[in-house]
């Protein structure tokens, strides 16, 4: 490498250091300022995609976003009137990069949840009905969605309006959730079926007829 293009990548480098570290939304900066609750220790990594109408985002403490994620509430930044609640992450949540979360009416994800990257979670999708309307014009019905504490969604998930995830729930990579997941399964598939579920007393039970049945940690074997 010649020695003048050697140092400008090195220059160029160390300036994108120096912005993913000062670049970063944290409570005390002047984004942040503006989330209807931002807390303590949480972190939106630079860069990030699109912030749209943080005053309906509330991010909980020492929840971390990722780089390139996308926060958004309503149909945009000059939308007069905004959901009270519109998009609620919880504490201790890792969101990777590249989400997109775009809540219309109410999202709510609960304490401890880790997403994998580029995963999409919507409340609202496109309407169809009208043949002599354009799809992109025809606003879906707002259906909200819940994702259950503990749960980890996995790396390209797409979670669709109208689901309700239970707690301590895995949802693996790649997979369409729409409905409701009960309480610790573990799902997957387009559209996502149940994988395994825990039975108490039993374990974690395969949902294939005659599956195997999985030891819960700590547990003796069966």
């Amino acid at each position: 490498m010649l020695p003048l293009r050697r140092l400008v990548n090195r220059s160029v480098l160390a300036a994108w250091q120096w912005l993913e570290r000062f670049g970063d939304v944290a409570p005390g900066t002047d984004l942040a300022d503006r989330f209807a609750h931002f807390g303590p220790g949480a972190c939106l990594a630079f860069p990030m995609a699109t912030v749209v109408n943080p005053e309906a985002i509330h991010v909980g403490r020492d929840t971390l976003v990722g780089k390139y994620s996308t926060l958004s509430v309503g149909y945009g930044p000059t939308q007069a009137v905004l959901p009270e609640h519109g998009l609620r992450i919880g504490e201790r949540c890792v969101i990777g990069a590249r989400a997109c979360i775009t809540a219309h009416d109410s999202i709510t994800i609960g304490d401890d949840v880790w997403f994998g990257q580029d995963v999409f979670v919507s409340d609202a999708s496109h309407g169809y009905q009208d043949p002599e309307v354009p799809i992109g014009r025809q606003f879906g019905a707002h259906q909200p969605v819940v994702i259950g504490s503990g749960s980890w969604i996995g790396h390209g998930a797409i979670i669709l309006p109208g689901t309700t995830i239970g707690r301590n729930v895995v949802v693996a990579a790649g997979s369409v959730v729409r409905g409701v997941v009960e309480d610790h399964a573990v799902v997957g598939g387009v559209p996502a079926r149940t994988i395994r579920r825990l039975e108490p007393g039993r374990g974690w039970v395969s949902a294939r007829a005659g599956g195997d049945v999985r030891a819960v940690a700590g547990a003796p074997a069966l």
